[in-house]
């Protein structure tokens, strides 16, 4: 882990990664999280769920928490105020995506990709230039194939490369982290970084949890991801966020 020279101190924000993180093995928010999550937001702490997932695949979940803060989707890529409202999206090129799809097809890997409309899995478009383009993902068993496909795309200076599991590969516009887009909300909400609180599992988390002013890796996280934390906190099927939040917040 990082230095931490974190006492307890006055958080303002909580953000929240969501698979292996908020959700358990189930894909569903524990009791255990849902009342530290409450209890959280009835002191006048906001809760954002800073996601990989699209708006269409995490707005239910935002809801059922009554959430009434911001939502940072698509790793980034996209800001949503509390009113459903889109603040700011920021897209792929097409010709990436072009050679995303080469690519994977090349190497017969499995896929997911997310336009600002729709999550594409088993199809794909043809007219690829046609569409916004958010995300691509790869998803590959094989260590080999997996580093072959990650030092092509490591030559393009126009793309950011994460994952969120071993085996998979997110890949995003330069420049957009989930770090970024909760300096935006931390902007609207004149607050600090070093107000926030940030938890996650993943590459895709790294950004924000050191940016953070406590930055907090799941007990199932990667191990890259515990290094770049100042707490590791349960599992995700410990209730790990609401272990967190009991610790630092309540």
């Amino acid at each position: 882990m990082r230095d931490a020279n974190n006492t307890k101190k006055d958080f303002k924000l909580i953000a929240l990664d969501m698979d292996g993180t908020l959700l358990n093995e189930e894909g569903k928010i524990s009791e255990g999280n849902r009342q530290a999550i409450e209890e959280a937001q009835a002191k006048g702490v906001h809760v954002v769920l800073s996601t990989g997932r699209s708006i269409l695949t995490c707005r239910e979940f935002a809801e059922s928490l009554k959430l009434s803060s911001y939502l940072v989707t698509v790793n980034g890529s996209e800001i949503w105020d509390c009113a459903g409202n889109l603040l700011e999206r920021n897209i792929l090129d097409a010709a990436h995506i072009e050679m995303m799809w080469e690519l994977k097809n090349t190497h017969n890997t499995r896929f997911w990709a997310v336009t600002s409309d729709k999550v594409w899995r088993e199809e794909f478009p043809e007219d690829i230039s046609s569409h916004q383009w958010l995300k691509f993902g790869f998803d590959i068993d094989e260590d080999e194939v997996r580093e072959t496909i990650l030092a092509e795309l490591s030559k393009n200076d126009g793309l950011e490369i994460t994952n969120s599991s071993l085996t998979n590969i997110e890949v995003n516009a330069v420049g957009i982290n989930k770090a970024k887009a909760l300096h935006t909300v931390c902007d609207k909400l004149d607050i600090s970084m070093d107000e926030v609180i940030a938890m996650g599992d993943s590459l895709n988390d790294i950004a924000m949890i050191k940016e953070a002013g406590c930055g907090v890796a799941m007990g199932n996280a990667q191990p890259i991801v515990k290094e770049a934390s100042d707490w590791v906190t349960g599992t995700n099927a410990e209730d790990g966020v609401a272990q967190a939040i009991r610790h630092w917040v309540l």
